[in-house]
């Protein structure tokens, strides 16, 4: 048993661990929308088209894979751990569903008016934000379950609902909303247009209900060595399982792998995963890498992780304040007339597309700071929620 002082330490690390990792992939989720800003004069499908898909593309979109499953598994570990320092679910249940509904609403709102520069799109797109949200209106409910249940539903969910790709709706089908909110990208009607289901939620459902039953790993009583060891051996089982899967070729992934050319056409094919909905290959992968990373972060010295803490302090904020960033660039160039003739502002290779996001991350950082340091210390609990 950990004396009191012993604990004390292990639990900053601990925090700077799962900062630090919330941090890297946001910072990795800005080189992709960088992307997505500046690059679309060579955008990519999904999942990747090779035959058309420069390897340095290829890399820097497959980059970005592991940002939602990793976010999403820390949203529900963050959420055990905020239960476990009020010592009360019905305080979790009720921070969850008020956190999902704030996301809900800032997803059809303030980010898609930045994607779109539209408050009212023709067409609205759902996408990680919502996919966010709703995972955390869910957990709001599943987190009364005890807690090896949540873990068997959350496993079983995850690596079982590619037995579900099978299951295709149209459009005048009872049940088509539901199912394509859950599992199948669709387009459903609004009064003023559609709304397209870009992420399918009921994956991720499974990610955060993971991310809550990891809960007692970091529990104060459980020694940093312990838990290292835990993450490390959670993290090579489920490689190991993404490495048999995806070499079987068969369930896990709806888009098989196929020998190319080079060895590093095969690589790149043998990573080629799907991510709408995300398949249990897809999740094997990004999951396991995440896991490792966590592994890693606890071991270094808080001290070395302050940046990526900075970025993980303030996620939401981040979030918001990286999109705005990159609208206000793009459009003030636009208007400045340096857009090219399509109108927009193209780069010229992928290695901008990094170079653009190191750049913007400089300022971002500053104003990441700003806003921890102001969580810190005003007394307003509605800054928790950035």
């Amino acid at each position: 048993m950990l004396s009191d002082t012993a604990a004390r330490p292990a639990v900053r690390a601990r925090i700077a661990s799962i900062d630090a990792l919330r941090g890297l992939v946001m910072l990795l989720m800005l080189v992709d929308h960088v992307r997505e800003f500046f690059y679309l004069h060579a955008q990519v499908g999904d999942p990747m088209d090779l035959a058309t898909t420069p390897p340095d593309l290829f890399l820097t979109r497959a980059a970005s894979h592991i940002c939602a499953p990793v976010f999403i598994l820390l949203t529900g570990l963050s959420a055990s751990l905020y239960g476990q320092k009020h010592g009360d679910r019905g305080a979790t249940s009720l921070f969850l569903l008020k956190r999902g509904l704030l996301l809900i609403l800032l997803e059809v709102t303030l980010v898609n008016l930045a994607w779109t520069r539209l408050l009212f799109p023709p067409i609205l797109y759902l996408q990680v934000i919502w996919a966010i949200g709703i995972s955390m209106v869910a957990l709001a409910g599943l987190l009364w379950l005890p807690r090896a249940v949540l873990a068997g539903l959350a496993l079983l969910v995850m690596f079982g609902h590619n037995l579900l790709d099978p299951v295709r709706l149209a459009p005048e089908e009872t049940g088509y909303a539901l199912w394509s909110i859950l599992h199948q990208r669709g387009m459903l009607p609004l009064p003023w247009g559609l709304a397209r289901t870009s992420y399918p939620v009921l994956p991720w459902i499974g990610v955060i209900a993971a991310g809550y039953a990891l809960g007692p790993l970091f529990a104060g009583a459980t020694a940093p060595e312990v838990r290292q060891r835990r993450l490390l051996a959670l993290s090579g089982a489920l490689l190991g399982a993404f490495l048999i899967l995806r070499g079987l070729n068969g369930y896990g992934e709806p888009v098989p792998w196929e020998a190319g050319a080079t060895p590093l056409a095969t690589a790149l094919a043998f990573i080629n995963l799907t991510k709408y909905p995300a398949s249990a290959d897809f999740l094997l992968l990004t999951l396991g890498l995440g896991l490792a990373l966590l592994a890693l972060f606890e071991r270094l010295p808080a001290a070395s992780l302050d940046a990526l803490r900075t970025f993980g302090g303030a996620p939401l904020f981040f979030y918001l304040a990286h999109l705005w960033v990159l609208r206000l660039i793009h459009d003030g160039a636009v208007g400045l007339g340096l857009a090219a003739s399509s109108g927009r502002i193209a780069l010229a290779a992928p290695w901008q597309i990094w170079l653009v996001a190191a750049l913007l991350s400089l300022p971002l950082w500053a104003a990441c700071r700003w806003m921890v340091r102001l969580k810190r210390r005003a007394a307003w609990p509605g800054l928790s929620y950035l």
